[in-house]
């Protein structure tokens, strides 16, 4: 089933591997996808999809260093390439849009931008930047109404700008306790307004960002990626995450997005998502549904064929192995990453791994 054609809404996909969206830190000069890049996703066409590094909505939103950005015209521009390239090798590709939120460090982010977020609290631990190293997460200002109608804005208007730039449609990161998630995690939001204190009002700024982006490209266009129990960014489980999480597929369902794509982290260390609640997502949700977290061929496979899922992401196995899907289909070995050229700025780790003959 793995290998199997599968159609998402108006995507035909020539199988059911997704490639997982992993930032990979080499947007070198203005947060702009480059040759470089081009290289990389062509080389990793092969998957049924491929979700992008997450790329920012806004200047705002640029919180690591060297991600790429969707929100001018040399952006778009960069990834206009990136997106001919993957589709003459016959592939299909949607941008996952990441705004980073308090995760950040001010250092990373371009003149006039701001590090916001849902309060005015610092997300704990430490952000790398090329210019000081690994420093402590910058102090947030907590996002007045004007703000949060901006940044829906923006979301809205970077999907547009991404299929102006040729991609197939967009991935909503509403997981890794990144800006969405910052405001749909209840360990984080300590707001009191509209936007806080239940599970409506923390489902709002998501389900106003889902509404935009669809009034603008279409519910067959977008996607939306969730990580309940993931701890990642000061994250983790809080009394009534399910229902808060059933609540948002349910509005994501009714809208008829094109996939909810759910991340389970236990792999890296994470809790995990316990499987009854995997069910529960599956049935809210109707229509294509991805899984990640950890998977080989043979237990995408089960999870496949005991109807799980519909289709798999795969993350890191692809970093070292650009022609994976042959590899898996072949039985051929798999190249181990180099995890110190993770998020590196050149193509040593990036577009060097070779092809298996």
């Amino acid at each position: 089933m793995l290998f199997d054609t599968y159609t998402a809404r108006q995507l035909v996909l020539k199988n059911r591997i997704i490639m997982s969206p992993m930032t990979r830190s080499r947007a070198t000069i203005a947060n702009t996808p480059n040759a470089l890049m081009c290289e990389y996703y062509g080389q990793r066409a092969s998957a049924g999809l491929i979700v992008t590094e997450g790329t920012s909505p806004s200047a705002n939103g640029l919180g690591y260093a060297r991600i790429p950005g969707i929100f001018n015209q040399a952006q778009i521009d960069g990834w206009r390439q990136v997106t001919k390239t993957v589709h003459e090798k016959g592939g299909k590709i949607v941008v996952q849009l990441m705004h980073t939120g308090r995760v950040t460090h001010v250092s990373n982010l371009p003149t006039g931008a701001e590090v916001i977020g849902p309060t005015s609290e610092i997300c704990p631990g430490e952000m790398y930047s090329d210019t000081q190293g690994m420093q402590a997460h910058s102090a947030p200002r907590a996002m007045t109404q004007a703000d949060i109608d901006i940044a829906v804005k923006e979301y809205a208007q970077a999907a547009v700008n991404a299929i102006a730039a040729g991609f197939d449609g967009v991935e909503i990161h509403a997981a890794n306790g990144y800006l969405i998630e910052q405001f749909l995690n209840a360990n984080v939001n300590k707001r009191s307004d509209a936007y806080g204190g239940s599970i409506a009002g923390r489902n709002k700024f998501a389900i106003e960002i889902i509404d935009a982006i669809v009034k603008a490209i279409g519910a067959d266009k977008t996607g939306i990626r969730i990580s309940p129990f993931g701890a990642f960014n000061n994250t983790g489980e809080f009394p009534g995450v399910e229902e808060q999480f059933l609540d948002l597929v349910a509005h994501a369902s009714k809208c008829g997005l094109l996939y909810l794509h759910v991340l389970d982290h236990s792999a890296m260390g994470a809790p995990a998502v316990p499987q009854e609640f995997k069910l529960k997502l599956r049935q809210a949700f109707k229509g294509p549904f991805i899984l990640a977290g950890g998977f080989d061929k043979e237990s995408a496979e089960k999870v496949l064929s005991s109807n799980g899922a519909d289709l798999i992401g795969f993350g890191r196995p692809f970093i070292s192995n650009p022609d994976l899907v042959k590899r898996l289909q072949e039985g051929v070995a798999l190249t181990a990453p180099d995890m110190s050229t993770f998020y590196t700025a050149d193509e040593k780790g990036y577009t060097d791994y070779a092809f298996a003959s």
